[in-house]
């Protein structure tokens, strides 16, 4: 995963991310950079900023803290994945949450070191990573074009670096190929498993199409998107390219079905970008056509006659409520298999069909509430379409949609104070700072504060002040932990405005006062 196509070995490229300018300073002085061959070339003071300057400088690895306002360190994690894929990162966290280190981990972090950093620890860590930057800069050429190819790939016009000079060809073909029916065929596999299949994938695809003079470069954009770069050292007439693309085929691996789209040839690398969108464009149209081999042309001869016609919406949300209310799971499904079958029919695409489904759910859901359904307060992320790439797999999640409805409306009808109770929750974490009485929360939620302490207490096995001390001991416990803030200030912060109250509730929660807690964790640390 190197950084922006650079092959030289010289000074590494640090970046420095925390909200608090002077602990971005200490990182930077503390420790002798230089003699580990490393360049701090910026501090940056949240997520955004970060990739602001990684935009406009070279840079090998982040040092960032996990916590800031804006974008915080997980958030940068997935971006610089997803935009800088050979970036190496260190998250530093002064919370020693499982839950943190394991998204941190998943998001393609290097390390995850608590506060207060242990230098010796801190110098170790860059130094392997630079190490490893390093060896890898010195493999040189095809991993170079892999690494340039990953950002033109996933980062499209956003990623504005020239073509590394050991790519060379007078042509070009960008080739997008993805796993037919993935989510009912191979969500399921470990993960040692899929890279096994991964292998495969590339392993077939390039001795299939292997050609005299013809370089072969694979990466994935996506765990299901096999991006190919070919590079041809002449030029080739259409015809030459035609018989090569007849040389794919579907079952390229055994007992698996592959989807092809084909960009156009052209002349500069610059273009890769565009066409790595175009090739993967053109794999929505293999739900409609049977191709080996999807191209720009043949799509456009067929797809211009496409007039698929208007679901009925408002239509198949009433009939939608009544199989709900009517808690009768069978229509329910039936329905929703109509409606798949409306959109085959119609040779709706995979995305045409989520945003007709998306209306139709916010108008489902705004029905429901009109009813007095409450409880769908929660967001929704649209599907991954190369994960779920059949109309199948739509209809399994569609179908899981109204499972989950059905089972709402059960539990709105059988015990709607669980619904007020999670409210209330919510409601709670976020005013915890403030003075917050048990009758403000009742009358925010429009019910009596005695009907409020009873179901509360009810849910929680707790009563409303005890919940709150928790809540707020937690957040002091963290705080004392990670920051060097006065006591007294990080009473207030929690919501306690008398400091004796304050270390009183603690000595009680703890056994320990916010003092002895902080030496306590401080001699750990060390």
């Amino acid at each position: 995963m190197g950084n922006n196509g650079r092959t030289d070995t010289k000074g590494l490229k640090m970046l420095i991310v925390d909200d608090e300018p002077v602990i971005c300073k200490g990182l930077r002085l503390t420790i002798d950079w230089a003699a580990l061959g490393i360049e701090v070339i910026g501090e940056a003071y949240d997520g955004e900023e970060a990739l602001q300057i990684m935009g406009e400088h070279e840079v090998d690895f982040v040092l960032s803290d996990i916590r800031m306002d804006g974008m915080d360190g997980l958030q940068l994690a997935e971006q610089v994945g997803r935009r800088y894929p050979g970036v190496r990162m260190i998250i530093i966290s002064g919370y020693e949450d499982f839950d943190y280190a394991r998204q941190a981990i998943r998001l393609g972090v290097n390390d995850y070191l608590l506060k207060p950093v242990n230098i010796d620890e801190l110098t170790g860590v860059v130094g392997k990573l630079a190490e490893d930057i390093r060896q890898q800069k010195q493999e040189g050429g095809r991993d170079e074009v892999k690494l340039w190819l990953t950002n033109m790939a996933r980062q499209g016009m956003a990623y504005r670096k020239a073509a590394p000079s050991s790519l060379q060809g007078a042509q070009f073909r960008i080739l997008a190929t993805q796993l037919s029916c993935f989510h009912g065929r191979y969500s399921e596999l470990g993960q040692e498993e899929y890279e096994q299949l991964q292998e495969q994938w590339i392993g077939c695809l390039q001795g299939q199409l292997a050609l005299p003079g013809l370089k072969l470069v694979s990466i994935f954009a996506h765990e299901n998107l096999l991006i190919t770069l070919a590079a041809a050292d002449h030029r080739l007439e259409p015809q030459e390219w035609r018989e090569w693309l007849d040389g794919f085929v579907p079952g390229l691996i055994p007992g698996a079905e592959l989807h092809c789209g084909a960009s156009q040839t052209y002349d500069d690398a610059a273009e890769t970008s565009d066409r790595c969108a175009e090739a993967a464009g053109l794999l929505r149209y293999a739900v409609l056509d049977n191709s080996a081999v999807l191209e720009e042309d043949i799509v456009r001869q067929w797809s211009g006659t496409r007039e698929p016609a208007a679901l009925d919406i408002a239509g198949t949300v009433q009939n939608l409520v009544a199989a709900l209310f009517k808690q009768d799971a069978g229509e329910t499904g039936e329905l929703v298999s109509e409606m798949l079958r409306f959109f085959k029919r119609e040779s709706y695409l995979l995305h045409e069909i989520v945003t007709v489904y998306e209306e139709l759910f916010a108008l489902l859901r705004q029905r429901l509430r009109k009813s007095g359904i409450t409880g769908m307060d929660y967001g929704r992320q649209s599907p991954d379409l190369y994960l779920f790439n059949s109309y199948d797999a739509l209809q399994e999640l569609i179908q899981k949609d109204m499972g989950d409805l059905l089972e709402l409306i059960e539990q709105n009808g059988t015990d709607r104070s669980y619904w007020i109770v999670e409210k209330a929750k919510r409601y709670i974490e976020a005013q915890y700072r403030t003075d917050l009485k048990a009758s403000e929360v009742a009358a925010w939620l429009k019910i009596t504060p005695s009907y409020f302490s009873y179901i509360f207490k009810q849910s929680t096995g707790k009563g409303f002040t005890e919940y709150m001390n928790e809540l707020r001991i937690e957040q002091a416990k963290a705080l004392l932990a990670a920051t060097h803030d006065k006591i007294f200030e990080i009473a207030d912060k929690v919501g306690y405005k008398e400091y004796k109250y304050f270390v009183t509730v603690f000595k009680s929660y703890t056994g320990m006062t916010p003092k002895e807690y902080r030496g306590l964790r401080a001699s750990k640390d060390l």
